[in-house]
């Protein structure tokens, strides 16, 4: 399925190059000022973008109906800040956080790096925002859930606190849940993330076990996974989502590795954190590929990692997912992406419904 972006872009000819050289070429101002920028946008702007990147694809899954296939991944909008504009620029579904019971201000500067010729990205965030209330507080002016002044799905990432003891992990999700549940449309156990001390240790099934008894209700709850683990360990992990009711996996997570990275990124391969972009783009299709084919296609997938080319979105559905997700991807290529995976997305789905005819 030959679906490449054959040319450069307005945003890769004209934006990025403005973006990558602001606050002296700092990844975390520029993302800083790219949120204020979308959360200032008013109806009138909202509505032009829209024309021009939105996609009409709906799809249902885990019974949720999604106006396309393609989202926007956790981290790139932690606290809600610029809900509205993200569907203007084609996204089809948006997972906001991870947010945490208790507010925090994550990892010690500089923690986002960019490797621009790898397209990738290093980040040690550490899961900084502003609380499970102050998100809630924000969702709230946006409406009921079925009546929500967004316009699509909200996946809602939720983490532990790094103050509080891993004994105590399940209560502080909770505690999140509880808050957040009524405004989701899904929620996302975030158990893999690398920036947290121990969290990782979250994801044997005896922990996510008791996580999923614990969050289970009417909103689906899915488990996102490190592309790191083994597949013998993704087995088991699997097998307790299917017998503790979770509603899916998001697969996957940054990686520790610092594979597949060009020459001129090496010198920043030592940062600490999870990397993502191009390097992590085979990874995460062999983990979706393994999900489908291990759980025989019983636990629907979100896909992500790595996403950045349409192609790229395309062999993730190849692989078994549903749903994909775009965040390197966004920062290197823009809106233009997300138009085109959902309407590489569309285009697979139609392919797949003519070949069981």
């Amino acid at each position: 399925m030959a679906l490449r972006c054959g040319r450069v872009t307005a945003f890769e000819r004209a934006v990025r190059p403005v973006l990558f050289r602001l606050g002296g070429g700092d990844a975390e101002k520029v993302h800083e000022f790219t949120l204020a920028r979308l959360a200032g946008l008013g109806g009138p702007a909202r509505s032009v973008l829209r024309g021009r990147y939105a996609v009409d694809a709906p799809v249902e899954v885990f019974g949720v109906r999604f106006p396309n296939a393609v989202g926007l991944a956790a981290g790139m909008d932690k606290n809600g800040v610029a809900l509205p504009s993200w569907p203007a620029l084609g996204f089809g579904f948006v997972e906001v956080g991870t947010v945490t019971a208790k507010a925090q201000p994550g990892n010690d500067r500089p923690r986002l790096f960019r490797l621009r010729d790898s397209e990738a990205i290093i980040n040690r965030m550490g899961f900084n925002n502003a609380g499970a209330a102050a998100l809630a507080a924000r969702l709230q002016e946006l409406g009921p859930l079925r009546s929500s002044k967004l316009g699509v799905p909200l996946g809602i990432s939720l983490g532990k606190s790094k103050v509080t003891p891993l004994e105590e992990a399940v209560e502080d999700y909770l505690t999140s849940y509880r808050l957040l549940h009524p405004y989701a449309d899904y929620i996302a156990v975030n158990v893999s993330s690398p920036n947290t001390p121990g969290l990782r240790t979250l994801q044997d099934k005896s922990a996510v076990a008791e996580l999923l008894t614990a969050l289970a209700g009417d909103t689906p709850v899915l488990v996102k996974i490190a592309p790191d683990l083994t597949e013998p360990a993704i087995a088991e992990l699997l097998e307790v989502c299917l017998s503790h009711g979770a509603a899916g996996v998001i697969a996957t997570n940054t990686t520790l590795a610092r594979d597949g990275l060009a020459a001129a990124d090496q010198p920043k391969a030592a940062e600490a954190g999870g990397l993502s972009g191009r390097p992590l783009t085979e990874k995460a299709r062999k983990v979706v590929h393994f999900v489908h084919t291990e759980t025989g296609g019983r636990l629907p997938i979100i896909g992500v990692g790595g996403v950045m080319t349409p192609d790229d979105a395309a062999r993730l559905l190849d692989a078994g997912a549903s749903l994909v997700q775009l965040y390197s991807g966004f920062i290197y290529h823009g809106p233009a992406l997300v138009r085109g995976a959902a309407r590489a997305a569309a285009t697979h789905r139609a392919q797949a419904s003519a070949e069981t005819r």
